[in-house]
């Protein structure tokens, strides 16, 4: 008889009070396919999104000074690199050299005044083996 996979247990990221809408993001440490990476959760439009810190275009992290995504406007995610732009809400490249791409989004939900964040099968706890 196959094994039933189990649903990923959610992953306490911070408090709810701890994402200002439009503020500062909260970064973390993530697996992405086995490796160190970064991710990044923020209140956008009373929502919170959270994302592969990397951009699109070129690989890199993309905040300007820690946890800070947003540009001068706080309506776009924006690359410190090269400009690429992303919509908040989605993650979706909408400028720059992004071309068409998309920020790996990550699963997040929040209740009881804390956020979550649910592991995938390419996005696992830094802490995992």
């Amino acid at each position: 008889m196959p094994e039933l996979l189990k649903p990923p247990e959610p992953q306490a990221l911070c408090r709810s009070d701890e994402l200002a809408e439009r503020g500062t993001a909260v970064v973390f440490d993530v697996m992405l396919w086995r490796a160190p990476a970064r991710a990044f959760a923020l209140r956008f439009d009373g929502r919170v999104v959270a994302y592969l810190n990397r951009c699109a275009h070129v690989p890199a992290e993309m905040d300007w000074n820690p946890g800070e995504f947003l540009d001068d406007t706080k309506e776009f995610i924006l690359c410190s690199i090269h400009g690429a732009v992303y919509e908040p809400a989605g993650g979706h490249c909408v400028g720059g050299p992004c071309g068409g791409g998309r920020l790996m989004v990550l699963d997040v939900e929040e209740r009881e005044g804390q956020v979550y964040w649910y592991p995938s099968a390419d996005i696992q706890p830094a802490f995992a083996d």
